[in-house]
């Protein structure tokens, strides 16, 4: 009877629910300057669009970082930053199907000055 039961509720689990860990995406790569030399400690943030979350990793010596368990159906933002200087904004897109994705961010560009 447990047997049944179990095999009945795995059957009411949508396939997609199932596989959703499996399925989940890791971006990855490196802050670099224009010589193409690590930036350690640039600040790399990602940006869920649809809900505008924002999250933050702090690239380690190397300028190498890393963002996991990233939902697959959804676009992301990514720019990192030091000091006085920004990346360009670099889309990861729902319609790309690779679960690791490497993106190299340049960061090289005087950060725009927010006047009050």
């Amino acid at each position: 009877m447990n047997l049944l039961f179990l095999a009945l509720l795995i059957a009411c689990v949508p396939p997609q629910a199932r596989g959703q860990d499996a399925a989940l995406r890791t971006v990855s790569g490196a802050a670099v300057d224009k010589n193409e030399n690590g930036i350690p400690s640039a600040v790399v943030y990602l940006k869920n669009v649809r809900t505008l979350t924002v999250k933050t990793y702090i690239a380690d010596n190397t300028g190498q970082y890393r963002f996991s368990g990233l939902d697959p159906n959804v676009d992301y933002e990514i720019h990192a930053e030091h000091d006085e200087l920004t990346s360009g904004n670099h889309t990861v897109s729902s319609f790309d199907g690779r679960k690791d994705i490497t993106v190299t961010l340049k960061v090289d560009k005087e950060k725009k000055k927010t006047g009050k």
